[in-house]
């Protein structure tokens, strides 16, 4: 249920608004500023447009558009005055939001980097993407894991940024975190489509847990995203579906409360709790052994793949990046 896009709020429901924006562009530090004077002012929006919302969640590239330019001059910082304008327009809307940053990075790449700060201003979770878009994205691998913190109403919120959510450890992740809700955001185009409804849908149901997605939308004069907005509820069914039309708001009512009674009250398909405890009619309280070579693998750090030898692409060279020299250790930092 939607409760009409959250024009009919319920007293457990939380209303989360998808800014389809329009992609931007974005070359200059003028440019920068007046793509963050937008986004605010789309805060704004957002609080006139239904005053029941909750959550406002703006796509990945909302600021910097898809020119993947890492000019120094063009990035951000956590204390910057983009992120303290973002901040700003929440306290002032009193709106909590969700926003995307290309974060300065002094030991290598920049990081592509999501904010999510309260209806006071203040910044509840940070977000470094994990799996950049390979090859094509040049940003550094994030290092800060996948965070979940306590939103609207208590409600627990992760976020993820969009090639992350292609991998369903990241959603499985937040939720062994606790996240009820978790947001996806992202700069996808058009190709993707297909494979952006099957795994928000897959992600919810996997782990009894609300899926928010929600792309940029329209197009810089070279690409064009896809806008494609949508909400899952934990049985994997669509809430809500938006299309192709820049700067649309598309809304929905969630209900974290019933994500809680699913996951607690579940026998058939509670597969977040049944990872762990396999085989539970059997033996007392299920397995608890790894029985899975990749992940034992990824722990020893020897992750390898039967054809590793034959895969053809393991750098940006495709994408006009020259190889990197560095090991990731090197530029391990926080």
């Amino acid at each position: 249920m939607s409760g009409l896009g959250g024009l009919n709020k319920s007293s457990n429901g939380i209303v989360i608004g998808l800014v389809q924006l329009q992609l931007p562009v974005v070359d200059t530090p003028p440019q920068l500023a007046a793509q963050a004077d937008k986004i605010c002012a789309m805060v704004a929006k957002a609080r006139r447009g239904m005053p029941s919302m909750d959550l406002v969640v703006f796509p990945e590239y909302s600021l910097h558009g898809l020119s993947m330019n890492i000019d120094p001059a063009l990035m951000c910082r956590p204390d910057g005055p983009e992120v303290a304008a973002f901040a700003q327009a929440c306290r002032a809307n009193r709106i909590w939001g969700c926003f995307s940053i290309m974060e300065l990075n002094p030991a290598g790449n920049p990081y592509n980097s999501g904010l999510i700060i309260d209806d006071a201003g203040e910044l509840k979770l940070y977000y470094r993407k994990l799996h950049p878009w390979v090859p094509v994205e040049p940003w550094e691998p994030g290092n800060l894991g996948v965070p979940v913190c306590d939103g609207p109403k208590g409600a627990k919120i992760g976020l993820i940024i969009c090639h992350d959510g292609m991998f369903p450890e990241m959603a499985r992740e937040a939720a062994y975190k606790g996240s009820e809700i978790m947001l996806r955001t992202a700069g996808y185009t058009a190709p993707i489509r297909h494979a952006w409804k099957l795994s928000n849908q897959a992600n919810a149901f996997s782990n009894l847990m609300v899926t928010a997605s929600v792309c940029m939308c329209g197009t810089d004069g070279t690409f064009n995203s896809m806008g494609e907005a949508m909400i899952c509820d934990f049985d994997g069914t669509v809430v809500v579906e938006g299309g192709g039309i820049p700067d649309e708001i598309v809304t929905a009512e969630v209900r974290p409360d019933l994500v809680r009674e699913a996951r607690a009250e579940w026998g058939v398909e509670n597969n977040i709790y049944q990872l762990g405890h396999r085989g539970f009619v059997a033996v007392a309280g299920g397995a608890r052994d790894c029985p899975y070579t990749f992940m034992r693998d990824l722990v020893a750090e020897k992750y390898r793949l039967p054809w590793e030898n034959q895969v053809r692409v393991t750098d940006g060279t495709s994408c006009g990046f020259a190889p990197p020299k560095r090991l990731y250790r090197e530029g391990h930092h926080g």
